[in-house]
């Protein structure tokens, strides 16, 4: 696969593998990551992993040039290959579906022409894998979900969403890991934090990873609720 290189501002480079969405593009990108990560390049501080994309951010303000950071790149990405099929962590993640956590479920379900019983048990019959981390800080963008529960985003975004609600947009799901505005279809939420600013690492999920959701009660929300900490 051709890779192509382009500036991002003054500070960052964008390595795109693919012309579009597909299981050898997310492989060439993790094999891109891995490859950056492990040559520990002078100057490097952030290296971001999306579907097509891997961003490398660099200090600039050291001097650094765009023309020696692609140069290096093109260097250690020469031989790259896609990334073999790794088995990541598994993450399960417990959720309460439907009722005030999940005012869509039904929605979805009518769509598709299942019951909410059925979304919910399709819902959390998969393993997804964790694609990529972005659009606010811990939410990952999960693949895998059975496109018999795809539902259309809102024609009108809701202002604000509860932090750890669970969501469905066309053939995708996610987590909201913090309180902000989006146009997904709710489902449910979940007691465990994604978002996790005290950690090195500030997301409970990484690319690569695998989440399997469990359906809860209530009851079992409200006590995990009240013990989070226990899960990170």
């Amino acid at each position: 696969m051709e890779l192509k290189f382009h500036p991002l501002g003054d500070g960052a480079i964008v390595v795109t593998a693919g012309d579009s969405i597909s299981e050898e593009s997310t492989a060439f990108v993790r094999a891109i990551a891995e490859r950056i990560n492990h040559e520990k390049i002078r100057g490097v501080t952030d290296i971001i992993q999306a579907y097509v994309t891997v961003t490398v951010c660099y200090e600039a303000e050291a001097g650094i040039t765009y023309k020696e950071m692609e140069k290096k790149l093109r260097e250690i990405l020469s031989d790259i290959s896609p990334a073999g099929k790794e088995e990541g962590r598994i993450v399960e993640i417990p959720v309460c579906y439907g009722g005030d956590f999940g005012p869509d479920l039904s929605f979805v379900a009518e769509h598709n022409g299942l019951t909410e019983e059925e979304v919910i048990r399709i819902h959390s019959g998969n393993t997804y894998d964790v694609k990529m981390i972005g659009f606010a800080p811990g939410f990952p963008f999960l693949g895998g979900m059975d496109e018999r529960i795809a539902a259309p985003r809102r024609s009108s975004p809701r202002l604000e969403i509860p932090a750890r609600t669970v969501g469905i947009a066309g053939a995708q799901t996610g987590v909201y890991p913090i309180g902000t505005p989006g146009g997904w279809q709710l489902i449910g939420r979940t007691p465990v934090e994604l978002f996790l600013p005290q950690e090195e690492i500030p997301s409970l999920l990484r690319p690569g990873d695998q989440v399997r959701f469990k359906p809860i009660s209530t009851e079992e929300y409200e006590k995990m609720e009240a013990d989070r900490h226990a899960y990170y």
